[in-house]
């Protein structure tokens, strides 16, 4: 779509919205002002990514700007800011990223694929990864008779779990993102290292016999750690390309413009993170649940966040 086409596309709902910008609070239409805003975030979030002229992004993001003030000072509303930012703003942003998405997801899973398939075939491969003891310590994780599957033997309970996941997820994800500063090869390689871990990781279990274990545990909260970790990775990427190719803008204000865009998919990637860290201490290491259970959910969560980021929001 060209930005004529763009712009007369969309030109009714712009002006609809400024029309109801210029009514008073009392006789605001609720329902269809919060559609129109954030119709209005994913097209602004699309103008930027795709560079359309500047009175484009300027109108778009002057009537975002007026929307969101009236939005947020309005006890009516106060409740809606986390939310219209986790559920409009952060899937509109990673749609609007596809491309960046798209690549750090090929950056990530296949270095995990081909490492995965390479230790399955010849477990000492892991050895150029970790020494003997995490080898061994990976067996125990995963084994069967474990009392809790993939909990460490150093941790007390499923909440200490719980806690480390927290903390070794979001370092992670704060990685492969602030990391992209630097041309997005930082974002690069951090994608493809955890890729190449992970997938070792994957192999070498199997290879042991143990995939019955492994394969159940890791199902259901992957849907989010993985996915946000992807993300980040991809937030990384669009930081270096700003700093390596500013365009028509100049480098600092596209790292400010890129740094705004993709803080709501860190914002987003740290509830996904949340959310994967409660599933695998609670759900996922939990030895009394079936592995039929396991893949049932893991089935469902993964069709979430797939529709989640997928759907679009509509016009009435």
């Amino acid at each position: 779509m060209t930005p004529l086409e763009f712009e007369a596309t969309h030109e009714s709902g712009w002006a609809e919205l400024e029309s109801l910008l210029r009514e008073t609070p009392r006789e605001l239409n609720a329902e269809r002002f919060l559609v129109l805003y954030r119709m209005s975030c994913e097209q602004l979030a699309l103008a930027q990514a795709r560079d359309f002229p500047e009175h484009i992004v300027a109108r778009l993001s002057r009537i975002t700007s007026a929307a969101h003030q009236i939005i947020y000072r309005q006890s009516e509303f106060g409740l809606r800011r986390i939310r219209a930012a986790l559920l409009l703003r952060f899937p509109a942003m990673v749609r609007a990223q596809r491309a960046y998405v798209a690549a750090a997801a090929a950056l990530f899973l296949l270095p995990a694929l081909a490492m995965g398939l390479a230790t399955y075939f010849q477990p000492d491969l892991i050895l150029s990864l970790v020494d003997q003891g995490t080898a061994s310590q990976y067996e125990n994780m995963y084994n069967p008779k474990a009392e809790s599957i993939g909990r460490m033997r150093a941790a007390g309970s499923d909440w200490a779990m719980f806690g480390f996941y927290i903390e070794n997820n979001i370092g992670i994800a704060f990685q492969c993102y602030v990391t992209g500063v630097l041309l997005g090869l930082g974002s690069i390689f951090f994608l493809a290292s955890n890729g190449v871990t992970i997938g070792a990781v994957a192999g070498y279990i199997t290879a042991r016999g143990f995939g019955g274990t492994f394969f159940p545990f890791v199902a259901t909260h992957s849907a989010f750690e993985l996915t946000a970790i992807v993300l980040s990775g991809a937030a990384g990427m669009r930081i270096g390309c700003a700093v390596l190719m500013p365009g028509r803008l100049p480098r600092l204000l596209a790292l400010q413009t890129a740094a705004r865009e993709t803080s709501f998919i860190m914002f987003g990637a740290a509830a996904m993170l949340l959310i994967a860290a409660v599933l695998e201490a609670f759900w996922s290491s939990a030895a009394w649940v079936s592995p039929t259970a396991k893949y049932t959910c893991a089935a469902v969560c993964w069709a979430l966040v797939v529709l989640f980021f997928l759907r679009r929001p509509h016009a009435d």
